[in-house]
């Protein structure tokens, strides 16, 4: 039977309703693409299950040595689970206190980043103290770092050899040029040791010159 070369009134409807293979095309990619952007969005949105903690982070790059005032923090909520251990979250509890180490913006302030017990026994182990020292050379304060590990010297009496005050200190600060502790610009190097070696070191550097040997 010789099919009919006028289409019926339902063919034609039917027809009509068909979309073209362009118009197929474009809707899946159309599709797709927002079931990626659905996908990127889902990625980045936080967990609504997580556990979040405010922390007090730098709101600037600071320096070693530097006392943080308020405008130098801020508090920001973090996922509980990347917040370090000892992470202050009272900004009260740094504001005044001194940097024992560069911070970069944004980055939590512990317990170890603020001059302190904790930094001290970070550095040098249980009980450690921190040690002012003045150097007799001046320009040995610029060439050491914090982290080096040095022994603390005094002049020996009445011309005597040196004395070894302390042995294995570890530098936790060095005072920027131009920022001097105390009345005079005098630049000052903050050792932390064995509290035995504390009290050896800060009672001979009252008396006598003080030098550093590097290991």
């Amino acid at each position: 039977m010789r099919q009919s070369l006028d289409p019926s009134l339902w063919g034609r409807l039917l027809d009509g309703w068909r979309p073209d293979w362009s118009r197929t095309v474009a809707a899946r990619r159309t599709a797709a693409a927002g079931l990626v952007v659905l996908a990127a969005v889902a990625a980045f949105r936080p967990d609504p299950g997580e556990d979040r903690v405010d922390v007090v982070v730098a709101a600037r790059d600071l320096r070693p040595g530097h006392a943080l005032d308020t405008a130098d923090v801020r508090v920001e909520s973090r996922a509980a689970a990347g917040v370090p251990d000892g992470a202050h979250v009272d900004p009260a509890a740094v504001v005044g206190a001194t940097l024992a180490g560069p911070v970069r913006r944004g980055e939590v302030l512990t317990d170890v980043r603020v001059l302190g017990a904790r930094s001290a026994e970070a550095a040098a182990g249980p009980n450690a103290r921190l040690v002012p020292l003045r150097l007799e050379d001046p320009a040995l304060v610029d060439l050491i770092r914090p982290g080096d590990v040095v022994d603390v010297l005094v002049a020996g009496a009445d011309g005597a050899a040196p004395e070894v005050v302390a042995s294995g200190a570890v530098v936790v600060l060095v005072s920027p040029a131009g920022d001097g502790f105390g009345a005079t610009d005098e630049r000052v190097v903050l050792v932390a040791t064995p509290a035995r070696d504390a009290t050896r070191a800060a009672g001979a550097a009252l008396q006598r010159a003080v030098t550093l040997t590097l290991h």
